[in-house]
């Protein structure tokens, strides 16, 4: 599991004003909102012979961090994230750009991604299995 922080504003351009804060609520504020992510990434495969990891958890923990932390941690995800940009910055579709950030490096490493969990708040969370 992973952890960091981030911004965002959840808006429909096409809509008005009024109809973005009745569909999101305080997730439309203009002056944007945070929240403490958890992130949790489920590799399978096979174990290695030798070590009997499918996966060695430090090196997982260290990609996680560079290809997806390094880039969310204390940003706004509307305007400052390379992965989201032109995406709606819902938890779901950060999720899959997660999944789409991490799938080839960890398939370049012999694993496969299983699924990613990220949770935006103790009660709203994603499960994404690709």
């Amino acid at each position: 599991m992973e952890h960091f922080n981030a911004a965002h504003k959840l808006h429909n351009e096409n809509w008005s004003d009024e109809k973005n804060m009745e569909v999101f609520g305080k997730c439309a504020n203009p002056n944007w909102h945070g929240h403490n992510y958890e992130l949790f990434v489920t590799i399978k495969g096979e174990p290695h012979p030798e070590t009997g990891f499918v996966f060695n958890a430090k090196e997982l923990g260290v990609l996680i961090n560079k290809v997806i932390v390094d880039k969310v941690d204390h940003r706004n995800l509307n305007l400052d994230v390379d992965f989201m940009k032109g995406k709606f910055a819902s938890a779901e579709n950060l999720a899959i750009s997660i999944w789409n950030e991490l799938k080839p490096h960890i398939e370049e490493a012999g694993a496969q991604l299983h699924y990613i969990k990220l949770q935006e708040t103790p009660r709203i969370y994603v499960e994404y299995y690709g």
